[in-house]
């Protein structure tokens, strides 16, 4: 969801399904919903649709994106380059419905006039057995051209590097990763952490920390083609 470029690296065709839920005891708290899909055409083109939903308060955006990522073999085995663009639309809106005040404020009459607009991202990796090297500008048009009713909070660029190295007799790999990542209206971001691989790629066990002193933690396993995830993020300070 990050990177565009990271579309159709694997083999065969993948779909995704996420669901984000915050702060669940707070009445408008930020939900999200998410559907990815990803297929490899042949060795260097990979294809990806992004279909992603959030509300927060009473701000409501849904996106909608295509993605064509190809991928460079290098002269050494295993060593790829990795570059991706994604084009779509992006509709956000504020859902009057459930304003306590006056629905007629101007302010709110200025967001909910904008159109259904066309939105983009792009991202480049390099990557080897062992090492992913990857950055990304999503929400182009926020990138190029500033608009005063656009949202905070949003990201702007996003940058990440992780090694990988397999445990004593092959009994797994253990995955370090660094994320350096914008956001507009707050500090940057730095998350530190890791992925455990375990039982033959069966059990996944994930622990990160990032800067605004939260921490996230995260445990998967296989079934056959499904993989299933969840996580868990601490609340960040500023918040508590």
């Amino acid at each position: 969801m990050a990177n565009p470029a990271m579309a159709g690296m694997q083999g065969g065709m993948n779909l995704n399904l996420a669901v984000r839920q915050q702060w669940t005891v707070v009445q408008g708290a930020p939900a999200a919903e998410s559907l990815t899909g990803e297929y490899r055409m042949n060795s260097k083109v990979g294809l990806g649709l992004n279909f992603y939903n959030e509300s927060a308060g009473l701000i409501r955006g849904t996106r909608i994106m295509g993605t064509y990522a190809y991928h460079l073999p290098l002269n050494n085995v295993d060593e790829n380059l990795h570059f991706g663009v994604s084009l779509g639309f992006m509709n956000q809106h504020v859902n009057t419905a459930d304003i306590i005040g006056d629905p007629n404020d101007p302010s709110v009459g200025r967001f909910n006039q904008r159109e259904t607009y066309i939105d983009g991202d792009f991202g480049a990796a390099y990557t080897n057995s062992r090492m992913t090297i990857e950055a990304a500008l999503p929400n182009l048009k926020s990138f190029f051209q500033s608009d005063q009713n656009s949202m905070i909070d949003r990201s702007t660029f996003y940058s990440a590097a992780s090694y990988k190295w397999n445990l004593t007799g092959n009994s797994g790999t253990i995955e370090p990763k660094v994320v350096y990542r914008g956001v507009k209206g707050y500090n940057n971001i730095v998350d530190a952490g890791a992925n455990l691989i375990l039982l033959n790629n069966q059990l996944m066990f994930t622990g990160m920390y990032h800067t605004t002193k939260s921490a996230t933690f995260g445990l998967g396993f296989n079934f056959h083609s499904l993989f299933i995830q969840g996580t868990y993020t601490t609340e960040p300070v500023a918040l508590g």
